[in-house]
């Protein structure tokens, strides 16, 4: 009895990293480390400016006191100018990501599916066509067996169907 042989950690580790979903999540880990600095240089370059039209370019120095004093390292501080700088930098990824990415493959997808039904279809056309078409070839098999059987009992003939034997009357 040959025994199974249990393959290695590093072999299993391998064929881990091999399996297509994780090599897809290292493109997409990449791709979005690389997206961020694109995202950083919009908000920078675009919202930043655009918001500093109103007040100040740095989200981060809008803040609000709680306390009665707020100088320096004193007093309550709430930061919400890098609240909403985190804010706006999700946004925009998000909706770069849908409209660029999420967006045209749900689309490219909807088609390929509208093709692979639109192909089905058309095969159960066929089916079915072919399917008429033996049921048309049976009926008139039957029909004309029918007519024939029909004319043989009109002419007095029976079975045989052939000529008569000799002999017999």
């Amino acid at each position: 009895m040959s025994e199974k042989k249990e393959p290695s950690v590093w072999e299993g580790f391998k064929a881990f990293l091999m399996r297509g979903n994780v090599v897809d999540l290292a493109v997409a880990v990449v791709i979005g480390a690389a997206f961020t600095n694109i995202v950083n240089a919009v908000v920078k370059g675009i919202i930043n400016p655009v918001v500093g039209a109103i007040g100040t370019k740095n989200l981060d120095h809008y803040s609000s006191c709680l306390s009665s004093t707020c100088e320096g390292e004193q007093g309550i501080q709430i930061l919400w100018g890098s609240v909403l700088g985190a804010a706006l930098s999700f946004v925009i990824t998000a909706a770069v990501v849908y409209f660029l990415m999420v967006l045209p493959m749900a689309k490219y997808l909807a088609r390929q599916e509208a093709r692979r039904k639109a192909k089905e279809g058309t095969q159960e056309i066929l089916e079915v066509t072919e399917l008429e078409v033996l049921k048309e070839i049976r009926d008139a098999l039957v029909a004309q067996r029918g007519s024939g059987h029909d004319r043989e009992e009109r002419d007095g003939f029976r079975g045989g169907g052939g000529a008569s034997r000799p002999g017999s009357a």
